[in-house]
């Protein structure tokens, strides 16, 4: 569906973030937010954030990192649940940012991302811009940190996922929707994978405009641990195997 201009002017954003187990990633995880966070404020002054993390199940020092940022960040709210469910850490994540606020739907955009990925600066005020254009919901795209990667499964995952503009591709770590429109199509579903692309596609199918963009990728983590099944870890994990089968049968 094409995008209908005129739309109320976003005065809010609500960053949500999952993490199960994530002590690696999380300090820069957050630092990311942060810096994108910074650089909305100074391309759209008075424009309010807030950053929810989900502690989903964690057993690690997550707690402990997350605790520090948000002793020196009031942006920062801090959720401890045992649910080991991505779609519903991140509908727990939404409820919580979204609470007392039923009239600000329109005016408030939620962005998510995952605590093993880092957001670009533009992250969030090039999300705003297409919000002002008339999209409801904005896909952004991802990348595998090549850190630590296979070579082999770094290549063939680019292969099948060129960058670009209008890709059909969808990411719980780069997301973003005006939260009226969140609210229609019934939030994210509370289950263990594929919670964004339901999401997008209930969507879609209620006729809210979706844009898929290249020019806020977020960098993820390329491990093949996977946390949730299906999940990206899981996929990646899946194309070591076919490459490890290609090599023998070579």
């Amino acid at each position: 569906m094409a995008p209908e201009p005129g739309r109320p002017r976003i005065a809010r954003v609500d960053v949500v973030m999952p993490a199960h187990n994530e002590e690696r990633h999380l300090e820069q995880a957050l630092s990311a937010i942060q810096a994108a966070a910074a650089a909305l404020e100074a391309r759209r002054p008075g424009t309010d954030v807030g950053i929810t993390v989900v502690l989903d199940h964690c057993a690690d020092r997550s707690a402990e990192v997350v605790s520090a940022f948000a002793g020196l960040d009031n942006r920062i709210t801090v959720l401890s649940r045992r649910f080991r469910n991505a779609g519903a850490s991140r509908a727990a994540g939404v409820a919580a940012a979204l609470l007392g606020r039923p009239s600000a739907l329109e005016e408030t955009w939620l962005a998510s991302t995952d605590a093993d990925s880092c957001v670009p600066d533009n992250w969030l005020w090039r999300q705003l811009e297409f919000a002002d254009s008339g999209w409801d919901v904005v896909l952004g795209s991802v990348e595998p940190d090549p850190g630590g990667m296979d070579p082999e499964v770094l290549r063939r995952w680019r292969a099948r996922h060129p960058f670009g503009e209008d890709h059909p591709h969808v990411y719980g770590a780069n997301l973003g929707v005006r939260a009226s429109a969140y609210r229609h199509a019934g939030g994210f579903p509370e289950i263990r994978s594929a919670e964004d692309r339901i999401l997008v596609e209930r969507l879609r199918r209620r006729g809210f405009a979706v844009v898929a963009t290249d020019t806020i990728r977020v960098v993820t983590s390329g491990r093949t641990a996977a946390r949730a099944p299906r999940g990206f870890g899981a996929y990646l994990r899946a194309i070591g195997v076919e490459a490890g089968a290609a090599l023998r049968s070579g």
